[in-house]
């Protein structure tokens, strides 16, 4: 009898330990809403053959963030050896469609869209139109079905990176896509390092914001606006002075568990500037309940490197 008392006071003290972090999921998946695209549907195939895989990346995005499109992924081979590609339609939150094109064994980041682990998304009844366009096509009559126009890109760490505008401006007008490697912009300003490319953009409202692609990943400039023209980019020997506050990242929380508070700091910026006390109130949740919390926030101001600042909670953040 002891021993089975021992053992339900066991269960209720791991159960009473368990039940701040099981509560906590379902918000965290709720607030995984920093994308910029609502996904409307998802088509995999070829241009003469291809199937309808939405619900399939629904079950796929739950369970991963980032996923390499093959045949296995989706369980289907909707056009044997033909190179594939998946189709995404989505709808920006301004209200606008747009088309994303992922070829076959690249890899998709769920990142840019609405939701994505949450699955809600797709649309029933939504049909795309797959001859609306081929991939390449941006690039070949000039159209601007991107999302944001590039200020200017930095190749390389933080604390140590070179301005490579022109060279991806050059890369830009010879093909929509490129894979990030030392060779491409003829320079390694950290060898032996995992470099990354900054691509500093504006969207069609004029906020500011920042795309990073790690070395040896692939870039797909239809997201980007007059991308094959190359009209885009400031002129100068790098990134430009006085462009005010860029917020390039931001987290929130404690002890491993941390919610992407990125977008809601951005919207809490007024005329360049942040200057608000650290609260779950203020950022939108509690993901540590019960531990005192940290933000920590990635930044720049002008052209100057990035910077990381982290502040407690229930004190002050103030950038620049």
């Amino acid at each position: 009898m002891r021993r089975r008392q021992h053992l339900q006071h066991l269960t209720l003290s791991l159960a009473a330990l368990l039940a701040p972090a099981l509560a906590s999921l379902p918000a965290r998946a709720d607030r995984d809403d920093d994308g910029e695209f609502l996904i409307l549907q998802a088509r995999y195939g070829t241009e003469h053959r291809h199937v309808d895989v939405t619900e399939r990346l629904r079950e796929v995005a739950r369970r991963d963030r980032r996923v390499r499109v093959t045949n296995d992924l989706f369980g289907i081979d909707p056009d044997p050896g033909r190179d594939k590609l998946l189709r995404i339609y989505a709808r920006d939150r301004q209200g606008r469609e747009l088309r994303f094109d992922i070829r076959e064994d690249d890899w998709l980041d769920g990142a840019q869209f609405v939701g994505w682990a949450g699955g809600r998304w797709g649309e029933p009844g939504w049909q795309g139109d797959w001859q609306a366009g081929r991939p390449g096509d941006a690039r070949d009559d000039g159209r601007d079905d991107g999302a944001f126009v590039i200020l200017y890109a930095t190749w390389g760490l933080p604390s140590r990176e070179v301005d490579v505008t022109p060279q991806l401006r050059e890369l830009a007008r010879r093909d929509q896509r490129f894979k990030v490697e030392v060779e491409r912009f003829d320079a390694d300003p950290a060898p032996g390092r995992t470099k990354r490319l900054h691509i500093v953009a504006r969207d069609r409202h004029g906020a500011e914001r920042s795309f990073d692609y790690p070395e040896y990943s692939w870039v797909d400039g239809a997201q980007f606006i007059g991308w094959s023209r190359g009209d885009w980019g400031r002129g100068g020997d790098g990134p430009p002075r006085g462009r005010g506050l860029l917020i390039e990242s931001a987290r929130y929380g404690a002890d491993g568990r941390w919610m992407d508070v990125t977008g809601r700091l951005r919207a809490l910026a007024r005329d360049g500037r942040v200057e608000l006390e650290v609260s779950n109130e203020l950022l939108g949740g509690d993901p540590a309940p019960g531990r005192r919390k940290m933000l920590s926030v990635s930044y720049r101001w002008g052209g100057e490197p990035s910077r990381t600042v982290q502040v407690s909670e229930r004190d002050w953040l103030r950038l620049p």
